[in-house]
């Protein structure tokens, strides 16, 4: 079986991957020309990996570049992961946002229907998309109301989808992942920053952090455990879209006290709120109903929500010591 990930050297790539090669996968990734100058800094995640994948160097800001490695590769299954996925980057710049979500999402799909119809489409949805919920917590029927230019993004990727299903009856599906976390998480998002920091402040490498709304909720997961729905969702007989959450909700207060707890700190002698990090539009509330995903496609999330943090902290804690050690 033949796989493609686009965003392969992100979190939920690099999971991806190695799901995918210990089922017996040919796995390809498709990255920028600069990951490839750059391997040592933007494939980290995938380092280990590099001589059981291949990649190939493509641009979602360019259909030519997308057509020739889809007609190149030929996949079996393609997962569609890349994208500008930091929600607050997307305020500052809408417009490469639309322009790399949206339009690299009809890139992607589009390369398939022309040369590998017969290829299984995965779409890495949102909880962004419901952004200001109507219902709660939210299911694949609840209406979606985005609050960020990334929302926005992922909806039309959405749509974009459902359209060359039904319309070009491509074996295509969306997960409407909520949010999930690592080890891999990048250093922008709210989590491994809290992490990181309560490490380094652990470690006498920092003195404090600053958070925005403390009080917004989410539904928090481990990616590896997201990974796997993804790959379920292909794996059915007809395509379909679901929900992958935890069905929990905490917030951002709730992750910054048992992160700092985790290395016996009080998170509020070292935490301060500042509002430049609050959002134009917030979301306050995203929780997940995963039902339908545990029905049809038996999938279960493995790993909870005071495990997922204590994970994160001790590996930012033994990266920054072994790198203090280095040093």
């Amino acid at each position: 079986m033949k796989a493609l990930i686009t965003g392969i050297t992100g979190q939920d790539g690099s999971y991806l991957a190695e799901l995918l090669l210990a089922k017996g996968y040919d796995v390809h990734g498709v990255v920028r020309r600069v990951a490839l100058e750059d391997p040592e800094h933007r494939l980290w995640r995938i380092k280990h990996l590099l001589d059981n994948i291949t990649l190939h160097s493509a641009s979602l800001e360019s259909y030519a570049s997308i057509f020739k490695v889809v007609e190149k590769v030929k996949p079996e299954e393609c997962y569609h992961l890349a994208a500008q996925s930091f929600v607050d980057y997307s305020f500052g710049d809408e417009f490469s946002t639309f322009n790399s979500n949206i339009n690299g999402t009809l890139y992607v799909i589009s390369a398939i229907k022309e040369k590998a119809p017969k290829c299984r489409f995965y779409f890495a949805g949102s909880s962004e998309m419901f952004g200001l919920v109507k219902e709660s917590p939210q299911n694949e029927n609840t209406p979606f109301h985005p609050r960020s230019p990334y929302g926005i993004s992922k909806v039309a990727g959405f749509n974009i989808t459902q359209n060359f299903r039904e319309a070009y009856h491509l074996f295509a599906c969306s997960g409407i992942l909520f949010n999930h976390e690592s080890p891999r998480r990048g250093f922008e998002f709210v989590t491994r920053k809290i992490t990181d920091r309560a490490a380094r402040i652990k470690l006498g490498l920092a003195s404090g952090l600053k958070l925005g709304n403390l009080e917004a909720k989410r539904d928090w997961g481990f990616a590896q455990d997201y990974v796997e729905a993804m790959w379920l969702m292909l794996q059915q007989a007809k395509p379909d879209d679901y929900v992958i959450a935890t069905g929990e909700t905490h917030s951002v207060r709730e992750f910054a006290e048992l992160a700092f707890k985790q290395v016996g700190l009080n998170w509020q002698d070292h935490v301060v709120t500042d509002e430049t990090f609050y959002r134009p539009a917030e979301v306050h509330l995203l929780l997940g109903d995963s039902s339908k995903a545990s029905q049809k496609l038996g999938w279960q999330p493995k790993v909870k929500f005071a495990d997922l943090v204590k994970m994160m902290v001790e590996a930012d804690l033994k990266r920054l010591s072994a790198k203090r050690e280095n040093k």
